[in-house]
């Protein structure tokens, strides 16, 4: 109690207070969650406090942020519901345009997308800002991944092994098991500080990620942004921004990251939303321009600093909307990521979990980090992989003729002892050098 009465008085203390007059607009129209403001000039990203009648205070103020102007009058939008609003309902600016509030505070909190606590642990006091669209610094201060990073998945350690700095890519359609696999990296991964943003996803998710990995020796060091599905667009965008400045703050501080944002589709449908309620046209498939540069820049923040010495391994999961691997979101997901992993409904349908699909995963930085041996295997095993399931129609139903090919005829004899190497019970932990130790003995025994 002491504590944070005194983290209070600080702040207070720090505050520095504004005389200047206070200025307002006036709602002039709504169109579902956009709203025109006249007699309000205010920047982009500003945030405004929405007065919907006189005891507007006792059923909470609604906040909006603007995203543009049209013919005189200042567009906002909603970042909540539109009940009880008003025409001629008083909007009043808020805290500083383009600026979230980062520090320690948010460590072992979960909170939703504007900062609020959502855990019931009590108020978050934090004094320290961060530009939401980041800091932009020079292609030469991201220094080369050289570090591996251990997953605490064998399949993943072994065959696409990562490094600290990268950005990684979970693609896959609905239900293959993304989120299960995110979820066995947030329990084996290392880092010092983990921050995960949960965005558009079901609020399920929420309380059984909280429940797993807010406990314990993690909760100091880990901290969730959540903002389910049924809310608004910019807010959904304001999470993923504040998830991803938390993680940029303590990498300025020369801290190891693991930044996982789940989901990274759904970051590009709130920016789709907010474009097309614009009147941005709709171009790849129905994405505006704007919505899938989103994702370019949410990625480009995470990576190694050579300023500060720290990093951001982002993991970020993509949606295939109908298993499609050429959906807009995924290819410039995939152009964009230093590595993806891919999930195969077939293969999870045969009951193989994680499904990582081997042929189709790649790590852009494994050639960099991992020893000759362990590349070599790695390469043997792919190949083995790749060419059993090219085959298995014709294995299965008999139509090949033991001796025709070296490498299948291989493949064939090792089929079980390579699913088995892939699959991993989800509570489970196997580190990097677990790993890399037993695809040796696997492919040793092979042949």
């Amino acid at each position: 109690m002491l504590t944070a009465l005194s983290q209070l008085l600080d702040g207070m203390e720090a505050a520095q207070p504004d005389f200047t007059p206070h200025r307002y607009g006036l709602v002039a129209a709504c169109d579902g969650g956009l709203i025109e403001v006249t007699g309000l000039s205010v920047p982009v990203g500003a945030l405004c406090r929405v007065s919907h009648g006189p005891r507007s205070e006792l059923r909470g103020e609604p906040l909006a942020e603007v995203i543009g102007f049209r013919n005189g009058r200042t567009l906002a939008m909603l970042l909540g519901d539109t009940v009880m609003l008003r025409p001629g309902a008083r909007v009043r600016p808020e805290g500083r345009p383009g600026m979230l509030h980062v520090g320690e505070a948010y460590l072992g909190r979960a909170v939703d997308g504007e900062g609020h606590p959502i855990d019931g642990l009590g108020p978050i006091h934090v004094r320290h800002e961060w530009p939401a669209g980041g800091v932009r610094a020079s292609a030469l201060d991201r220094s080369p991944v050289r570090e591996t990073f251990d997953t605490g998945v064998r399949a993943l350690n072994a065959l696409t092994t990562f490094g600290v700095g990268q950005r990684i890519g979970v693609m896959a359609g609905s239900g293959v098991g993304k989120s299960v696999l995110l979820d066995m990296i947030a329990t084996g991964a290392e880092a010092e500080i983990v921050i995960v943003g949960l965005i558009g996803e079901r609020a399920r998710e929420v309380s059984d990620f909280v429940e797993h990995h807010m406990a314990g020796e993690k909760r100091a060091r880990t901290a969730v942004i959540a903002v389910p599905a049924d809310h608004a667009p910019n807010l959904r965008l304001r999470g993923a921004m504040l998830a991803t400045s938390l993680a940029e703050h303590f990498r300025a501080q020369g801290r190891k990251v693991l930044l996982i944002l789940d989901s990274l589709t759904r970051v590009a449908h709130a920016a789709r939303e907010i474009a097309l309620l614009l009147g941005e046209p709709g171009a790849a498939r129905g994405y505006p321009p704007s919505a899938l540069a989103t994702i370019t820049k949410l990625v480009e923040r995470a990576g190694n600093s050579a300023a500060s010495g720290g990093s951001i391994t982002g993991l970020y999961t993509v949606l295939a909307d109908g298993d499609n691997q050429d959906d807009p979101v995924v290819d410039t997901a995939r152009s964009i990521l230093d590595g993806h992993v891919v999930l195969s409904r077939d293969l999870a349908q045969r009951g193989q979990y994680p499904a990582i699909d081997v042929g189709a995963s790649l790590s852009r930085v494994m050639a960099d980090i991992a020893a000759p041996s362990h590349q070599r295997h790695a390469r043997t095993f792919r190949a083995l992989a790749a060419s059993y399931e090219a085959n298995r129609d014709l294995v299965l139903m008999g139509a090949y003729r033991a001796g025709a090919d070296a490498l299948l005829d291989r493949a064939i004899a090792m089929q079980d002892r390579l699913r088995d190497f892939l699959c991993q019970e989800q509570g489970a932990v196997v580190p990097l050098d677990q790993s890399i130790a037993t695809l040796e003995a696997l492919l040793g025994e092979g042949g």
